[in-house]
C-alpha cells in the first residue's frame, strides 16, 4: 500500500484546490501594464530554467533583472515567484520531480525574496498598519506566508513574519509583547485545522482579529468560517484587501462565528480517533498483512512507508471528524489517487486499508459514514485496478 506524501509548497492541495496567488496593483512607479506583463512572463521561464538547473545564482539574476526593468516587488513575487512555484508543484504531483527536488526549489526562492526584501525601498505612504504572520502550529510550508508578509511590506504595512510553526502559547506571548493590529494565520495542509482553531480562539481571546488564508480552510473559506475566524483571504491579493478592511473598522460578526460551535464534537470520536492514532496504523497495518501475500513479503523499508501513508489517512479521518465534513476526506482519498496514479499505482491500493479501518472503527457512526464517502471516492474512479498493493 502506498498512500500520499504531504503536498510541497504550490502543489494541488489534498482538497483538490489549486494554490492561489494572484497578481495585485503594482506599486508606484511600476512598469506600464503589458511591459509588466510581458517582463513577468520571460522572468518566469528564466527563473525556472535556472531552477530546473538548481543555478541559485542564476534565479537571482533574472529576480533583479526583473526588478531593475521596473517589474515591482509585488509582481515579482505574485507573477513570477508564486506561478513558478505552483509550476513546481504540479511537477511533483504528477511524479515528474521529486520531493528533495521541490525543496530545493522552495530554499532557493525563500533565499532569493530575502535578498530582495532587504534592498526594497521603504514604501513611501504611511505605515498603513501593522499586522503579524505565522504559520499555526505543525504547519511547516511557510512560503505562501513569506509572500503575503512581503506584498504587505510593499503595501505599506508594518510586518512581523514568524515563519512556520509557531505553537500557539508561544504566538500569544509574542503578541503580547509586540502589540500588533490584526494577525494573518496561514496553513495549507487541512490536518493542522484543529491546531489553527486553538489559535484563532486563542488570539481572538486577547482582542486581535485574526484573518485565515492558505489551501487548509477551503477554496471558498468555509473552514476559516467554520473555525470563527474574523475574515479569510484567497490568495496575497485578497489578503491585503481584507486585513485593509478589517483595520478599517469593517463588520467582524460578518465572518466571525462563535468558537463553540461545534456541537459535533460531543460525540468524542474526533478525540478518541486522534487519540487513537498508533494503535488503528499498527492494528490495520497487521490485518493488511493477515489480508494480502504481497504485504507479508514487504521489506521493513516498505512497511515502514505503509505505515506512514496509514497515518496520513487517519489523520485525514480525523480532521474530516473534527470539521464534520466528509467530503474533505474523500478530497483527500481523491487527491491521493491522482498522485498514486501518476506514479503507476492503481487508487484502489486504498481500499482494503479503508475497510479495515472500518472493521476498527463499527462503533463510531460519523466515521463509518466518512469512511462509506471515502470508499465510495476511490471506487467511482475510472480505470480503477483493484486487487493490486
Amino acid at each position: 500500500m502506498t498512500a500520499a506524501p504531504t503536498a510541497p509548497d504550490g502543489a494541488p492541495g489534498p482538497d483538490g484546490s489549486p494554490a492561489r496567488d494572484g497578481a495585485t496593483a503594482p506599486e508606484a512607479g511600476g512598469a506600464a501594464p503589458a511591459d509588466a506583463a510581458r517582463a513577468c512572463r520571460d522572468t518566469r521561464d528564466l527563473l525556472w530554467s535556472a531552477l530546473a538547473g538548481r543555478d541559485e545564482q542564476a534565479a537571482a539574476r533574472a529576480v533583479f533583472d526583473a526588478l531593475d526593468g521596473g517589474v515591482t516587488t509585488e509582481q515579482v513575487l505574485l507573477d513570477v515567484i508564486a506561478p513558478v512555484q505552483a509550476r513546481v508543484g504540479e511537477e511533483w504531483a504528477a511524479g515528474r520531480i521529486g520531493v528533495a527536488q521541490e525543496h530545493a526549489v522552495t530554499a532557493i526562492h525563500e533565499r532569493v525574496i530575502a535578498a530582495f526584501a532587504l534592498r526594497a525601498a521603504p514604501p513611501g505612504t504611511p505605515c498603513a498598519g501593522r499586522v503579524a504572520v505565522a504559520c499555526v502550529d505543525g504547519e511547516w510550508h511557510a512560503l505562501p506566508a513569506r509572500i503575503l508578509a512581503e506584498v504587505l511590506r510593499a503595501r505599506g504595512f508594518t510586518v512581523d513574519f514568524l515563519g512556520a510553526q509557531v505553537p500557539t502559547p508561544h504566538l500569544i506571548a509574542h503578541l503580547h509583547q509586540t502589540g500588533p493590529d490584526i494577525v494573518a494565520l496561514s496553513s495549507s495542509l487541512p490536518t493542522r485545522l484543529p491546531a489553527a482553531h486553538a489559535a484563532i480562539s486563542a488570539v481572538q481571546a486577547i482582542g486581535l482579529p485574526v484573518i485565515a488564508g492558505g489551501a487548509a480552510f477551503g477554496t471558498d473559506g468555509r473552514y476559516a468560517r467554520l473555525l470563527g475566524a474574523d475574515g479569510w483571504a484567497a490568495d496575497a491579493r485578497d489578503a491585503v484587501e481584507v486585513i485593509g478592511q478589517t483595520l478599517g473598522g469593517g463588520d467582524r460578526t460578518a465572518f466571525h462565528q462563535p468558537i463553540d460551535d461545534l456541537p459535533h464534537l460531543a460525540d468524542q470520536e474526533y478525540t478518541l480517533i486522534s487519540r487513537g492514532r498508533p494503535d488503528l496504523v499498527r492494528t490495520t497495518l497487521t490485518g493488511l498483512a493477515e489480508r494480502l501475500p504481497a504485504v507479508r513479503a514487504y521489506t521493513d523499508r516498505q512497511r515502514e512507508r505503509t505505515s506512514e501513508d496509514l497515518a496520513h489517512i487517519v489523520d485525514f479521518l480525523a480532521v474530516s471528524l473534527y470539521t464534520d465534513d466528509r467530503a474533505l476526506f474523500g478530497g483527500f482519498l481523491g487527491w491521493t489517487g491522482d498522485i498514486l496514479e501518476a506514479r503507476g499505482v492503481p487508487a484502489d491500493v486504498l481500499l482494503p486499508g479503508l475497510e479495515l479501518l472500518s472493521d476498527e472503527l463499527k462503533d463510531f457512526p460519523r466515521a463509518l459514514r466518512h469512511l462509506a464517502h471515502g470508499r465510495a471516492t476511490v471506487a467511482a474512479r475510472p480505470k480503477a485496478a483493484s486487487g493490486q498493493v
